[in-house]
């Protein structure tokens, strides 16, 4: 059997045509949205030409309910969208790891916000670590001096910054140090 895949992008519903040549029992398939009123139909298979009926023709595209979208995330309580507006205000402030950010925010000496909740906030945010390492990297330099391994052991400790070492020797190595 030759198959030729032709895919096209139709709102959130992808259709797929099937070329047949010369085998039985294969189908052909059209996916629509589906709707309370629609049921699932099977579709028939194509016949193969033959000696004796050389030019059948394949029946036409039968439809076929979309499979229901994925699930999207759960909304955000107003707890954690008021911890999301204070990790904005912080990074707009200076750099932070993902745990430094999650620690300040839940922190008895910061926003107080319980962890799970900040946690949900900083994870639910499109934030690039590794741009953020650099900030952190380039605030410690005009502070002072640090050797480039001294620098990655900064933004990396327990104690700094808590940047994963990769996120930390990325942020050295940018800042132009190492």
């Amino acid at each position: 059997m030759k198959a030729r895949a032709q895919t096209a992008l139709l709102g959130v519903f992808i259709a797929v045509g099937v070329g047949v040549s010369g085998c039985s029992g294969s189908t052909v398939t059209r996916v629509v949205p589906a709707t309370s009123a629609q049921q699932t139909q099977t579709p028939e298979p194509l016949q193969a030409p033959t000696a004796q009926n050389p030019s059948v023709e394949a029946p036409p595209a039968q439809e076929v309910p979309a499979a229901p979208a994925a699930p999207q995330a759960p909304a955000l309580t107003p707890a954690q969208k008021s911890a999301v507006r204070a990790a904005e205000n912080y990074l707009d402030f200076q750099g932070f790891s993902r745990q430094g950010l999650i620690d300040q925010l839940s922190s008895e000496y910061g926003n107080q916000f319980d962890v799970n909740d900040a946690t949900v906030a900083v994870d639910s945010m499109n934030v690039d670590w590794n741009a953020q390492a650099v900030r952190a990297a380039k605030s410690y330099l005009d502070l002072g001096g640090f050797s480039c391994q001294g620098l990655i052991d900064q933004l990396s400790s327990q104690y700094g910054s808590q940047f994963t070492v990769d996120e930390a020797t990325y942020g050295a190595q940018q800042s132009g140090l190492c």
